[in-house]
């Protein structure tokens, strides 16, 4: 299975409908496929200029390492040298921090991976949760 630009759209707008429920501050929502590569992105008014870079990385770091967000945050402060160089040799996509989530199929297959910015970042993973549940998917926190 890809990640359609319908079901990336999905996971976005869900997304940000959560954020809008919760009255989180303005979120940016990235989604990337398997390969890395974006199918969707939207970010609220307001937001900061960094918003997509920041959600894309989120996701980028997730999918370079096929770990959920709260993995790559245990990974950084037990290697923090290793995190470093993660993020230089990825050309600073790789952001250790809960907010980027896998994506998985039915059938447990890493299928992309959703990164979302503007808030906590614990409010930002459960953006993306609700986001990539929305879509019928199955959201890896790495919790």
């Amino acid at each position: 299975m890809t990640l359609s630009l319908v079901t990336a759209s999905t996971i976005v707008d869900a997304a940000l409908a959560r954020a809008r429920a919760l009255k989180l501050n303005p979120l940016g929502v990235a989604v990337l496929d398997a390969r890395g590569v974006l199918v969707a992105f939207k970010g609220e008014d307001g937001g900061g200029l960094l918003r997509a870079d920041i959600a894309r990385g989120k996701a980028a770091g997730c999918l370079g390492l096929n770990r959920g967000g709260r993995q790559l945050t245990a990974l950084a402060l037990e290697r923090p040298h290793f995190s470093a160089a993660l993020a230089a040799v990825s050309g600073g996509e790789f952001m250790p921090v809960p907010g980027g989530v896998l994506v998985r199929d039915g059938a447990g297959r890493i299928v992309g991976a959703v990164g979302a910015s503007g808030d906590s970042a614990d409010n930002d993973e459960i953006c993306a949760v609700a986001g990539i549940e929305a879509a019928g998917l199955v959201a890896d926190t790495g919790a």
